[in-house]
C-alpha cells in the first residue's frame, strides 16, 4: 500500500504542476522547466519506495523489462490516474474558473510526438533507474525530469506534451484535449512505453 500512496503522491504533484501551467499559462519558457522539475523532485522523493513511475507507460516498460511484478501493474495505474484526477480538480480550484482552450491537434504529428517523446522517457528511466550498470547513480531523478523539459519544449505545442496515460487524463479532465483523443493517445503512449522496453532489453541483456 505504501508503494501505491507514493504513486498517488507523485503523480497528483506532476499533474498539479501541469494543471496549473496549463489553466492560464505562465509566460515564456516556465512551464516546461516547471514540469519537468516537478517530475524530478517527486521521482527523488519516491523513487525508493515505488520506483517513482507516476506514468502508467513508465510501469509498464518497467514490469516488462522485469522490474514490476503483475500484481502491482493495475493498482500503480489506478493510483496514477486517481491522483491525475485529483490534482486537475485541485488546479482548477487553485486557478478558478478560467477557460482553457482546447488544442486543435493535427492527430498524425501528435500522436508521433506522443510515441517519440513517451518511448525517450520510458527508455531513460530503464537506462538510469533500472540498469545494472546504473545501480546506485544520484542522477536519474535529474535525468528524467529533464527528459519531460525537453519533450515539452520540443513537442508541447503539437500534442500537448503529455507523454504519460494520467497526465492526458488530467487535460482531458482540464479541456485541453478533447475526449474522444485519450484513447489514442493512451494506446500511442503504451506502445511506447513496451518498444521502449524491447530496446532495452535488446541493448542490455544481462539485465534480462
Amino acid at each position: 500500500m505504501r508503494k501505491y500512496v507514493c504513486e498517488w503522491i507523485g503523480t497528483f504533484f506532476l499533474m498539479l504542476t501541469v494543471g496549473c501551467c496549463v489553466i492560464a499559462p505562465p509566460p515564456g519558457v516556465v512551464a516546461p522547466l516547471a514540469i519537468g522539475s516537478a517530475l524530478m523532485v517527486m521521482v527523488f522523493a519516491g523513487g525508493h519506495l515505488s520506483g517513482g513511475h507516476y506514468n502508467p507507460a513508465v510501469t509498464l516498460g518497467v514490469w516488462l523489462r522485469g522490474r514490476c511484478s503483475i500484481q502491482d501493474l493495475v493498482p500503480y495505474w489506478i493510483a496514477q490516474g486517481a491522483g491525475a484526477i485529483l490534482a486537475s480538480v485541485a488546479a482548477q480550484a487553485i486557478k478558478g474558473n478560467v477557460p482553457v482552450v482546447r488544442m486543435t491537434l493535427s492527430v498524425g504529428p501528435a500522436l508521433l510526438a506522443e510515441f517519440l517523446f513517451t518511448f525517450a522517457l520510458v527508455y531513460v528511466v530503464l537506462n538510469t533507474a533500472t540498469a545494472k550498470g546504473t545501480t546506485g547513480n544520484s542522477f536519474y531523478g535529474l535525468a528524467i525530469g529533464m527528459t519531460v523539459m525537453v519533450g515539452a519544449f520540443a513537442a508541447g505545442s503539437v500534442s500537448g506534451g503529455a507523454f504519460n496515460p494520467a497526465v492526458a487524463i488530467g487535460l482531458g479532465w482540464i479541456g485541453l484535449i478533447a475526449w474522444p483523443n485519450l484513447a489514442l493517445y493512451w494506446i500511442t503512449e503504451l506502445l511506447a512505453g513496451a518498444f521502449a522496453a524491447w530496446i532495452f532489453l535488446g541493448l542490455n541483456p544481462k539485465d534480462r
